[in-house]
């Protein structure tokens, strides 16, 4: 197969099946769809919304068999994230996840089992924002509540 394919090489698409959902929308977002681009991008969406670490996808890669380096990985995830197919999630230096809910929300981090999870922007009301510098306006808040497991 070749390393890039266009819509019409794939063939009909008439009940929106996963490798054309895809394809679809890697050419949306401007990305060429190579081979490593639509396995990845099969492995990230196939599920609905969930966040991800580079060294899980990779070795949900290795698991089916799909041949990637971790390295590919990576740059293929920074990829869709600077094509807004994903949000980055920082939760401590060396901690990156990446979700595939790119509307806006916040987040549980979960220390003790290293999970994050969505919480809904209305469920979290954050009245009290500082006075921002002139000329500047908000771009998005991220708010990170971390949690322990209960002694």
């Amino acid at each position: 197969m070749p390393d890039s394919l266009s819509p019409t090489e794939t063939g009909p698409c008439p009940d929106a099946t996963e490798p054309c959902l895809i394809l679809s929308r890697l050419c949306q977002a401007g990305l060429r769809p190579t081979r490593q681009r639509l396995d990845l991008g099969a492995l990230l969406f196939r599920a609905g919304n969930r966040h991800v670490t580079a060294e899980q996808l990779h070795a949900e890669a290795q698991a089916a068999d799909i041949k990637v380096s971790l390295a590919t990985v990576y740059n293929t995830l920074n990829q869709f994230r600077d094509a807004g197919l994903l949000r980055e999630v920082v939760v401590e230096a060396g901690s990156t996840w990446f979700d595939t809910n790119i509307d806006d929300h916040h987040h549980f981090f979960h220390e003790n089992s290293r999970l994050l999870q969505d919480i809904c922007c209305t469920q979290l009301a954050l009245p009290d924002l500082p006075c921002l510098p002139v000329g500047t306006k908000i771009a998005r808040v991220d708010v990170i509540i971390r949690l322990r497991d209960a002694e």
